[in-house]
């Protein structure tokens, strides 16, 4: 049964990443993207990788791919212009493609498994997620904060690059709005009063 379900879900998750490539709708390929996810963590699951599974969908599904859709959605592109292009990037494509074919040839090639060890099944007691965070944070806890730190740089450089205030729309300035006084809200005005003659 879990040899069954594996080649399921495998077919299902290469049909889908082929879709996500070839479909010409932007949005149709985020949701084919998201039934690959799914199908992913259903591969993680059969690895007995629960948090990983569970990580896949609750970060890439629930966070990063409904935002890509609120993107794609809220921005005016112009995909007729995209594809009119499509075939100036086709050599470059075609090339890049037969580096990373050549690349994981030749690392399968080089490669020397050896025999292959019989699985030890895990005591019920055992914990993936405690496992995994112990690995993480002891012998990878310097690579990790090297991630976290390249991921805020790219976090804090995307803002800046994007951050621009346009001159066509209006926009609210927080800290004037706090510093507000009632003065500055009201003005009263003393006037003379004027007296008009009514003439017929």
């Amino acid at each position: 049964m879990p040899t069954f379900v594996f080649y399921v879900l495998s077919t299902i998750l290469v049909l889908a990443a082929l879709r996500v490539i070839t479909n010409r709708n932007p949005v149709h390929s985020a949701l084919w993207l998201v039934l690959a996810f799914f199908t992913a963590a259903g591969l993680w699951l059969l690895l007995q990788a629960e948090f990983l599974a569970i990580a896949l969908v609750l970060v890439y599904v629930g966070a990063v791919m409904v935002l890509f859709l609120f993107v794609v959605m809220m921005l005016d592109v112009n995909f007729d212009s995209l594809r009119a292009q499509f075939r100036s990037y086709i050599p470059l494509g075609a090339t890049v493609g037969v580096l990373v074919v050549v690349e994981m040839a030749l690392v399968l090639i080089g490669s020397n498994p050896g025999p292959v060890a019989t699985p030890v099944a895990a005591p019920a007691s055992a914990s993936n997620t405690r496992s995994l965070g112990l690995l993480l944070y002891t012998d990878y806890v310097y690579p990790f904060e090297i991630a976290a730190v390249i991921l805020l740089v790219a976090i804090i450089a995307a803002i800046a690059l994007t951050h621009r205030q346009r001159r066509d729309t209006r926009h609210q300035n927080p800290s004037e709005q706090v510093k507000v006084r009632p003065q500055d809200r009201l003005r009263v005005v003393s006037m003379p009063a004027e007296k008009r003659d009514n003439q017929e």
